[in-house]
């Protein structure tokens, strides 16, 4: 068990600031140290690094407020080292896609696209029983035709945005994820989710329809029927339901700290972290833009992301600890 593992609750729901956490927060960028002494769980070689300029989530009222970390990121460290957690903390609004919201994530994904250092990017939620709400109705109500047209198109961005991030990406969908929040979820590679969780996009019950690539995802994930049948009753699905139609990887019963799918998508992300992080970076390519063409273009394009393996020193490295029967030490290189 590493950083976060009872943070389900949410860093929102009871730091109010460092100082009465009894954090010892001594930077904009600084390190906060998650100890058995502390909050008691985690290995005390464990940090969270937040890495946002601004105060942690609090659980204040939702004000329109640029300056209210609504989106923040982690990097774990220790045996985690190189697994990076984008954090969901809109308590108030149940991190619903308002544009505070959607401007952080842009941000933090922009910053992920080029880091090398991240090697596995889990998104999770830090409310209570929510993932993602969807759409800011509220926000959205106050727009014009012109302008909610402009925020979707937006929205849209920011899906393709997530999807095309170099790096292995997992969705831990430990409560709600509807609407836009089920897009999100779409746009990441691997998917787990407790047996609790809601899932559906719903926009047919509002008068719309999925706007931000749920339409075309959602068939590639479980099929144009089902996907149909989904999107035109905008009926929820439970967590083992989606795993029964392919829409998540992996389902686990919830906990009694509402962590059970973050915790499931750790224990995935271990999985990945040893293989050589430029083959998987790679494969993630091919198969993404493989799917999309004819075989004999999907092979043309496997060759030259096979091609761009080849000269790596992980390569080597990787036939050397074969050779030498040990444990290969990748380094992305």
């Amino acid at each position: 068990m590493t950083v976060l593992p009872r943070l389900a609750g949410g860093v929102c729901s009871f730091v109010r600031s460092p100082a009465q956490a009894g954090l010892g927060f001594s930077g904009l960028h600084g390190s906060v140290p998650l100890t058995a002494g502390g909050f008691g769980f985690g290995k005390p070689s464990v940090r969270v690094q937040l890495t946002r300029r601004r105060a942690l989530c609090t659980d204040r009222p939702h004000k329109e407020d640029k300056d209210a970390v609504e989106v923040d990121i982690s990097r774990l460290e220790g045996e985690d080292n190189g697994i990076v957690e984008v954090l969901m903390c809109r308590q108030r609004a149940r991190n619903s896609l308002g544009r505070v919201f959607v401007g952080q994530m842009r941000e933090l994904v922009s910053g992920l696209r080029h880091d090398s250092a991240a090697r596995v990017v889990i998104f999770r939620s830090l409310v209570p029983r929510v993932f993602c709400a969807g759409a800011d109705l509220k926000e959205r109500a106050q727009m014009s035709n012109s302008e909610a047209e402009h925020f979707v198109h937006g929205l849209r961005s920011l899906m393709n945005e997530i999807a095309a991030l170099p790096m292995p990406t997992i969705a831990a969908v430990d409560g709600f994820a509807l609407g836009g929040g089920l897009e999100l979820v779409l746009a990441c590679d691997l998917r787990t989710a407790a047996y609790t969780a809601q899932m559906g996009l719903i926009e047919t019950t509002r008068g719309l329809l999925p706007g931000a690539g749920g339409s075309q995802r959602l068939p590639r994930a479980v099929g144009f029927a089902m996907a149909k049948e989904l999107i035109f009753t905008g009926r929820r699905v439970g967590g083992q339901q989606a795993l029964e139609m392919g829409l998540v990887n992996r389902a686990v019963p919830q906990n009694e700290n509402g962590d059970a799918a973050h915790r499931d998508a750790l224990n995935l992300a271990r999985e990945i972290l040893p293989q050589a992080p430029v083959a998987v970076r790679m494969a993630k390519e091919a198969i993404n833009r493989g799917i999309e063409v004819d075989i004999a273009s999907g092979m043309a394009i496997e060759g030259m992301c096979y091609a761009r393996v080849i000269p790596t020193r992980d390569r080597q490295e990787g036939m050397a600890a074969f050779i030498e029967k040990r444990a290969p030490r990748y380094t992305g290189e």
